[in-house]
C-alpha cells in the first residue's frame, strides 16, 4: 500500500462533499508531476484529503477504489484521474503550521512544494499524521497510569473470594 495527499480548496470540492457524494473522480489535476503521482496510485492505497486556502488543513481520511484513467475533464493533452472514496473524517484537522512544526512532517512534499496538489506521503509521515489528528482519549491515557498497587487492590476482593472458597489448606477431615 502507497501513500497519498491531495488538494482541494473548500469552496471548489470540499471534504463534506466528497462524504455527500460517496465516491469522486479526482478531476482537473494539469500539473505533470501531480499527474505522474496519480497514474502511480493502486486501489486501497491511501489518501490525505487536505482543504487548501484559508483552512490549510488535512481534514480526512480517503481510499483510491479506481485506478488512473483518462480525465474526462480534459480538452486536450494527456490527463489522468482517479476515483476516491471517504474513509473518516479527521477527529483533529492538522494544519499546515502544526505540520511544518513537526520534525517528521516537516519532511512532506506539502511543507516543501505547496503547490503541488497531489504528493506522495511516506509511511512514517502517515503514521505521525493520523497520531496528530486522532490523539489518544484522555481516559486510554488514565486506564495506562494505574500503578501495580491500583492493580493489586482492585484484585485483592476477588483472590480473596477465589482463596476463600478454593484453598486446600484447610484439611477438614
Amino acid at each position: 500500500m502507497s501513500y497519498w495527499l491531495v488538494k482541494s480548496e473548500p469552496e471548489a470540492y470540499a471534504w463534506s462533499q466528497l462524504v455527500k457524494d460517496g465516491v469522486t473522480a479526482w478531476t482537473g489535476v494539469r500539473n505533470f508531476a501531480a499527474r505522474n503521482h496519480l497514474c502511480a496510485m493502486k486501489s486501497g492505497d491511501a489518501v490525505f484529503f487536505y482543504h487548501s486556502g484559508e483552512e490549510k488543513s488535512v481534514v480526512g481520511l480517503a481510499q483510491v477504489v479506481k485506478e488512473a484513467y483518462s480525465d474526462p475533464t480534459a480538452t486536450e493533452g494527456d490527463w489522468s484521474c482517479v476515483d476516491l472514496a471517504p474513509k473518516k473524517a479527521m477527529a483533529k484537522p492538522v494544519t499546515l503550521a502544526a505540520i511544518k512544526a513537526d520534525r517528521i512532517l516537516k519532511e512532506m512534499v506539502l511543507a516543501k512544494q505547496s503547490r503541488l496538489s497531489v504528493s506522495p506521503v511516506t509511511k512514517v509521515q502517515f503514521d505521525q499524521l493520523l497520531q496528530l489528528a486522532e490523539p489518544r482519549r484522555s481516559a486510554d491515557r488514565a486506564e495506562l497510569k494505574m500503578t501495580l498497587k491500583d492493580y493489586l487492590l482492585n484484585l485483592r476482593p476477588a483472590v480473596s473470594e477465589a482463596l476463600a472458597n478454593n484453598c486446600h489448606c484447610n484439611n477438614k477431615k
